[in-house]
């Protein structure tokens, strides 16, 4: 353990013996506030310290059978003893693993539902197919980890898979899973529609927001002005003859919310308003934060093919993450939606980005 980590614990200890102390003060145990407060922050720090107590323990104990292996004078007996050390010490770099991934501080949107926006970029048509096939991937991916998607909003395109499509993926931990996922996701294949066997290179972008409650926006609906429409499908044209299509403009901010998937009036204008509050939640977010760029243009940028996270190689079948350099020669198995190798590498780098800032 470094001892800066090893000082953290420390100062952790320190603080739960004060929480304990504190919690026996005549004035605490009458003032029903603070004494819950006391008791809730006590139980956080409880198991951190007592892992740290057992991660001291274990390394006592395997210096204390190091130190007898080593006046041991039965060759049978020593070995036992330095066999124990080995297991005490790979116990007490377990535990310090996991003291370490205690401590990384939790996004509080993690649990929460999300909204994912996928669009063609660069690339013409095949960057349309490539989009369609990013959200196949996406449902699959859900399917297998029981979370349901609903398309909230769909543009086709005329040569296949889609301009653009909102869809939301509702399940417990669904933003911890796809957060990672927002940004340009390049692809370099032979499309169908090339006669001479050339790589195109295209891209597509995706954004992920996560889902808010409509307690959490303060959306007032007399800034949004409401506009129907009548719905159209690919090259124009009309496909029903009421006007169910719903077009939300939240006057403050400018943002554009267009929804025409289902028939009803109704359940367009219901699926546009999720979307604008998700919106409106990540901007609240960046706003809090300090950040200047909306969500949606941090994460997906310009869409340019230089601005990729992943790279999606047919002819070399792999696919590599470009933020942790992981690379993984298996396309057709990550296109079905086995992206568990990835989310968890880079769930481990944030979580030792975020252990270092927090030294």
């Amino acid at each position: 353990m470094d001892p800066g980590f090893q000082e953290r614990l420390e100062e952790i200890e320190a603080a739960f013996e004060e929480t304990e102390r504190r919690l026996s003060e005549p004035d605490v145990l009458v003032d029903q506030v603070r004494y819950t407060e006391l008791t809730k922050r006590h139980a956080e720090l409880r198991p951190v310290v007592e892992g740290f107590h057992a991660h001291q323990g274990a390394l006592q104990e395997a210096r204390e059978a190091e130190d007898l292996a080593g006046v041991e004078a039965d060759p049978n007996m020593a070995n036992d003893l330095r066999a124990m050390a080995h297991e005490r010490r790979q116990e007490a770099q377990r535990i310090e693993g996991d003291l370490r991934r205690s401590l990384v501080p939790k996004d509080p949107n993690d649990d929460r539902d999300v909204i994912v926006e996928i669009r063609s970029a660069a690339g013409g048509d095949e960057a349309a197919i490539w989009a369609g096939d990013l959200l196949e991937m996406y449902r699959a991916f859900a399917d297998q980890h029981g979370f349901k998607t609903e398309i909230l909003e769909s543009s086709p395109s005329e040569t296949g898979g889609v301009k653009e499509v909102i869809f939301s993926v509702k399940g417990q931990g669904a933003y911890s899973q796809m957060k990672y996922e927002a940004g340009v996701h390049r692809v370099q294949r032979v499309p169908k529609t090339e006669s001479q066997g050339r790589i195109h290179t295209s891209t597509s972008t995706v954004a992920v927001l996560p889902e808010a409650e409509e307690v959490e926006i303060e959306l007032d609906v007399n800034d949004v002005r409401v506009d129907v429409f009548r719905s159209s499908g690919p090259g124009g044209q009309s496909v029903n003859t009421t006007d169910s299509a719903v077009r939300l403009t939240h006057e403050p901010t400018g943002l554009v919310v267009s929804c025409q998937d289902e028939k009803s009036q109704l359940q367009n204008k219901e699926k546009a308003f999720r979307i604008l509050r998700a919106r409106l939640y990540r901007m609240q977010l960046e706003e809090h934060l300090g950040e200047i760029a909306d969500a949606r243009r941090s994460q997906v940028g310009k869409g340019d093919r230089s601005e990729k996270i992943r790279t999606y190689n047919f002819k070399e079948n792999r696919v590599t993450d470009h933020r942790i350099g992981m690379t993984i020669k298996q396309l057709p198995e990550i296109l079905a939606g086995d992206l568990g190798a990835f989310i968890d590498a880079l769930t481990a780098e944030e979580e030792s980005r975020k252990l270092l800032e927090g030294r």
